[in-house]
């Protein structure tokens, strides 16, 4: 069978209705006391950026919920644990400071995007205590807010996140450790108790 033809955007687009009124009057252009309070609940996130020559990247972020610190109707603040030292996000908002956060709250089906241009800090230049696990960030990305808007929760329910019956078992797929020695090709790579602990940061 040959394979379908190729489409432009413009027949692709045309496929879809124009969103309703309410759908574009819930975007708003700063962050009123509902997104600030789903962000203090939240203990996940995704981070979006781009390369100056449009190569996309998408980073999670975690932590204690109100990890990421709304500090006043414009600002967020992200505090930059240590990790693998790649610091792709970082790298491509040094030259390209646009972003986009995607909060999630474990049980509430609705999601929040957040979109702005950031500049990066010290972990001192706040004047706030960022300090989670017992260790300060290393940087902390300051994100200020054009739009914030709640994403419905059709995507959350067709995956059923949050059901715990639709818990993927761990055994049925191999451990990260195994994952890494073969990617790598390297049999040095410590094994899972070892990578849990979080003694293996450059991993």
């Amino acid at each position: 069978m040959d394979p379908a033809p190729d489409r432009t955007g413009d027949d692709v687009l045309a496929r879809y209705r124009q969103p309703g009124q309410r759908v574009l009057d819930k975007v708003i252009h700063h962050l009123d006391e509902h997104c600030a309070a789903f962000i203090a609940l939240s203990p996940f996130a995704t981070l979006a950026t781009a390369s100056p020559d449009g190569r996309p990247d998408v980073s999670p972020r975690g932590g204690d919920p109100g990890f990421v610190r709304v500090l006043d109707g414009s600002r967020l603040a992200l505090p930059d644990r240590q990790g693998n030292n790649r610091v792709d996000s970082l790298r491509n908002l040094a030259a390209n400071p646009r972003a986009a956060l995607m909060f999630f709250v474990p049980g509430i089906d609705e999601t929040l995007r957040v979109y702005g241009t950031t500049t990066m800090a010290a972990p001192d230049a706040l004047g706030i205590d960022l300090t989670e696990f017992g260790r300060a960030p290393l940087s902390v990305l300051l994100l200020h807010v054009e739009r914030a808007y709640f994403q419905c929760s059709k995507s959350v329910m067709r995956s059923g996140l949050w059901d715990p019956d639709r818990r993927v078992d761990r055994s049925v797929f191999p451990p990260f450790s195994q994952v890494l020695r073969d990617h790598c090709r390297d049999d040095t790579i410590p094994d899972e108790a070892t990578l849990r602990a979080g003694l293996a940061l450059e991993l």
